[in-house]
């Protein structure tokens, strides 16, 4: 998919679909592939099931990741868009693995999708050496075909074996993890910077497993990008977005954007720019079976990391001075 030319405003706004785009034709092939199985092309659907079977575990063994697929030009012209940019303060030497953690999760988490799991914004030259790797919802690798296209982008199951795997096999990998996960959706509105991280230590406890580094990282702007209708707790509508995440294993916001119309709304995110910045890493320990209080020091010392890194880059990036960092 070779870069010709840059799009046009309009032409952005319409390329910026086409993540979305091929995850809805993956969605419509899988109905196809069995109604396939009792044609004359049943071979074809009957030979991908049995690789499946064998390809089974691939997600929770460290993937299968294109180098192709991950500079696609696509990913360039979304980066554009926004724009979208990564901010390095300190080096990640290839020597140790890392454990990140991502903030906030924002409605479509573009940030993370564009910064790690592509080569838009020039993750590997950034970072030489470091391989990354986000993590999302396991269930999404029990699908056919969307598995594979979330597997050449580099995106992991965040299943603990998948993770375990990836941060004891060989040196260089850095594991980006949702820390808020999709509860923190709810949380995403313009002008807010609230964190569902207080409870959240697992994460700190799979890192000194491991003796991985944490690292943390703050994107701003992820949440201006969408609108977003928050419901009351006691209204129906909240109910039925907790009942929506208990089926399907994340909330059923209701937001909204810009449409293709210069002033009108829709559903494309307003063209905001979106930067990742990324802190220095918090060495840990290798601790076989850590301690509760072990886990409690070094999940406040990454806490007092993140928010010093939000401190010193806030104003920088669209908040004012007076902008705090929340934890709930």
């Amino acid at each position: 998919m070779p870069c010709s030319k840059q799009p046009n405003h309009f032409q952005s706004l319409s390329l910026l679909h086409w993540p979305l785009s091929y995850l809805a034709i993956f969605w419509i092939l899988q109905p196809l592939f069995f109604y396939l199985l009792f044609t004359s092309l049943w071979p074809l659907p009957a030979f991908y099931f049995v690789w499946l079977f064998l390809d089974w575990k691939t997600p929770e063994q460290g993937g299968r990741r294109s180098a192709w697929v991950r500079n696609w030009c696509v990913w360039t012209h979304i980066r554009d868009y926004f724009p979208i940019t990564i901010l390095k303060t300190k080096d990640l030497p290839p020597q140790h693995n890392y454990l990140m953690g991502v903030h906030p999760h924002g409605l479509l988490t573009f940030g993370a999708f564009c910064n790690f799991c592509t080569e838009a914004t020039g993750f590997s030259k950034t970072f030489p050496g470091i391989t990354p790797h986000l993590a999302t919802l396991s269930w999404f690798f029990k699908i056919p075909l969307i598995r594979d296209y979330l597997m050449a982008k580099g995106v992991c199951s965040v299943s603990q074996p998948a993770i375990d795997y990836l941060l004891s096999h060989g040196t260089g990998n850095l594991v980006g993890i949702v820390v808020g996960g999709v509860g923190e959706a709810l949380q995403s509105v313009p002008n807010t910077t609230t964190l569902i991280l207080q409870k959240r230590k697992g994460f700190v406890r799979t890192a000194l497993q491991h003796g991985a580094h944490l690292v943390p990282t703050f994107t701003f702007g992820e949440t201006e990008v969408y609108d977003q209708v928050v419901f009351h707790q006691d209204s129906r509508m909240y109910k039925f977005q907790s009942f929506f995440r208990r089926i399907f294993g994340f909330y059923f916001c209701v937001f909204y954007g810009q449409g293709f119309r210069q002033g009108s709304l829709g559903l494309l995110p307003y063209s905001r720019p979106i930067v990742t910045v990324v802190g220095e890493p918090l060495p840990l320990p290798q601790i076989e079976k850590p301690s509760q209080e072990i886990v409690d020091k070094y999940h406040a010392l990454y806490m007092d990391a993140l928010h010093t890194l939000f401190d010193q880059h806030k104003t920088q990036y669209g908040c004012s001075d007076a902008q705090k960092l929340l934890f709930l």
